[in-house]
């Protein structure tokens, strides 16, 4: 099998003994004589999945008491109506930071079911950073404020949580950059994350969610769009996305083992430092619009100085094992996603190509 990294933005890349320990349990997952596929989402075996699942999350994270963790479906696209839907109460307003591709899409929908109150947005410099937080202009009676830490399309990361004013609840879309970096989840009313970056496959989004912000949605919601029917039924009110909870817990252990959070957290630093030392030296030849401070360590945007030159460079990367670095359509130029999966030699590797590739183009 030819060796070839994966800086696919997602599904992203999995960790290579994960995808090893799943296919050896394929068609018999610890003597059970079933696939997880294809066992009861009810039965004791899956029933042991999910509790060590959420167990080791819990660790990961160091989720205090009075937190719910949820595995629900819709992807992080569902939570931009659910997350009104469900905090609203009985309040009108809701403050969203516009950072990019997909803070643009939770206020589209917000204003759905809201007042929006962009308290802040830095398209003004095509959201090449994050407003300072002493310029945002709050809503003291805002149900919450609502921001995407990691703009996957875009290449900004927040590099600080925002502090909790008047008592408005923080919510986070934390997809692509959920489990990278130590948190403090106590700051947090809610996070919300798509699986397919750092978690595991597409179809799983978790949630977690202080107990005192469930209960508030509103009369009409649909019943599996309330937060409350799926933190009563732990997560089974209907069927869940077994397999991708299931590949989702093996992360969990894997992470575990390379030394939690912290410890992985230390080798993203590594990873995504190497990058960006490429590209801020390579004379002009590579290029990103985005502020060093506010740099994503989990998708890095670049651009090639000549635009005629990405369709040569994606072939000629792909040839030597370096896949799926095209720039969202959006952005246009290269994206590599450094997710917690891609090895250090990943990096590396697409490093010295670049280089290469720099000397016989520049």
């Amino acid at each position: 099998m030819a060796k070839v990294y994966n800086f696919s933005a997602g599904p992203a890349v999995l960790p290579h003994a994960v995808l090893a320990e799943a296919q050896s349990e394929l068609l018999d997952w610890h003597g059970s004589g079933m696939s997880v596929m294809e066992m009861s989402h009810r039965g004791k075996e899956f029933m042991e999945i999910i509790h060590d699942a959420e167990h080791d999350l819990r660790e990961l994270m160091h989720i205090p008491a009075g937190y719910k963790v949820l595995f629900l479906q819709g992807g992080a696209s569902l939570q931009f109506a659910m997350v009104p839907l469900n905090l609203l109460g009985d309040k009108q307003s809701v403050d969203i930071i516009n950072t990019g591709h997909w803070s643009k899409l939770a206020i589209k929908e917000a204003k759905r079911y809201a007042q929006v109150n962009v308290a802040a947005s830095s398209e003004d410099r095509n959201f090449s950073y994050v407003p300072e937080e002493a310029a945002w202009q709050r809503d003291p009676n805002a149900a919450y404020l609502h921001y995407t830490s990691n703009e996957t399309i875009g290449g900004l990361q927040f590099p600080n949580i925002p502090s909790e004013q008047y008592g408005v609840p923080l919510v986070c879309d934390m997809s692509s950059d959920f489990l990278s970096r130590e948190i403090d989840v106590s700051r947090f009313g809610m996070i919300y994350a798509g699986a397919q970056k750092n978690i595991g496959p597409s179809g799983l989004t978790v949630l977690i969610i202080r107990e005192d912000l469930l209960g508030k949605a509103r009369a009409d919601i649909p019943t599996m769009l309330n937060y409350q029917v799926h933190a009563d039924a732990d997560s089974m009110y209907n069927t869940p996305g077994t397999y991708p909870i299931y590949i989702a817990g093996l992360v969990f252990k894997w992470l575990k083992e390379q030394g939690g959070v912290k410890g992985i957290a230390s080798r993203n630093e590594e990873k995504a430092g190497l990058l960006y030392h490429m590209i801020d030296n390579s004379d002009g030849f590579y290029s990103t619009h985005i502020e060093k401070p506010y740099r994503s360590k989990m998708n890095a945007v670049f651009k090639v100085k000549d635009e005629a030159l990405d369709e040569i460079f994606l072939l000629e990367a792909r040839k030597e094992g370096l896949a799926q670095l095209k720039g969202h359509r959006a952005v246009g130029g290269m994206r590599a996603s450094i997710y917690n999966a891609m090895p250090i030699e990943g990096v590396k590797a697409l490093v010295n190509f670049m280089q290469d590739f720099a000397r016989q183009y520049g």
